[in-house]
């Protein structure tokens, strides 16, 4: 076309199929979250722990499905190292995971920025130890896996989330696990923590991507200027 050899542009002759429009994302409140933590506490501890750090550390969905136990670390303090826990033990005040891994094609995360080293909340912990306990065996890596070692499908995730929510009083069809995601997002960004940590911590190149992908979870935070100046002058 640009030398002018060839008369039609073949792609102005082409149909372009218009597609269906995904399911808007929707986030939980933290009421409906609280709900969902109570109901893990019955659930399989497998479930349990998989809910509970797609809640409270923001994973994806994959990288958990790719989480190995060798990733989940403790700080101990005796050697001032961050060691697995099938080393150190799970006698330590501070526990963290290695996302490093997906069950992408290559096994890589989605993007190198969303390699990271998050520090994990209490209830994780709990969780984690407990998954530990009832696997017991060492002969398999995977954290989340089937009875065989190998890794869960997207399709035993859905189904057992599901059925979790329904019994919260949620129901369960009008939720998937990568909305627990979008709800930790929210969660956060509802409790003033700053967009840029934000962005870090669910592994983002920055925050335009954070404010594109979830930008019905940010709180608005240009509303700070006018509540600041509100205090300082009464109208």
């Amino acid at each position: 076309m640009r030398r002018d050899k060839v008369k039609r542009n073949v792609v102005d002759l082409c149909e372009i199929p218009e597609g269906r429009a995904g399911r808007p994302s929707k986030a939980l409140t933290l009421a409906q979250a609280q709900a969902i933590l109570d109901e893990t506490a019955k659930a399989t501890p497998r479930m349990r722990a998989y809910i509970v750090l797609s809640l409270l550390i923001g994973a994806r969905t994959e990288e958990l499905r790719a989480l190995t136990w060798s990733h989940v670390v403790a700080y101990d303090e005796k050697r001032q190292a961050w060691l697995p826990v099938a080393e150190a033990g799970w006698g330590h005040e501070e526990f963290a995971i290695h996302v490093w891994r997906s069950v992408r094609q290559k096994g890589d995360t989605k993007t190198v920025k969303s390699r990271r080293f998050l520090k994990l909340p209490r209830l994780c912990v709990d969780a984690l130890h407990a998954l530990a306990d009832k696997q017991a065996s060492t002969e398999f890596d995977l954290v989340f896996r089937t009875k065989n070692g190998t890794a869960l499908t997207a399709h035993n995730v859905r189904r057992d989330f599901r059925k979790i929510l329904d019994d919260a009083d949620l129901p369960g069809k009008d939720w998937s696990p990568r909305e627990m995601r979008h709800s930790f997002v929210s969660l956060l960004s509802d409790s003033g923590v700053p967009i840029e940590d934000i962005s870090r911590l669910v592994g983002h190149r920055n925050t335009v991507v954070t404010e594109t992908v979830y930008r019905k979870q940010i709180r608005p935070v240009l509303m700070q200027g006018a509540e600041k100046m509100d205090s300082l002058f009464e109208a």
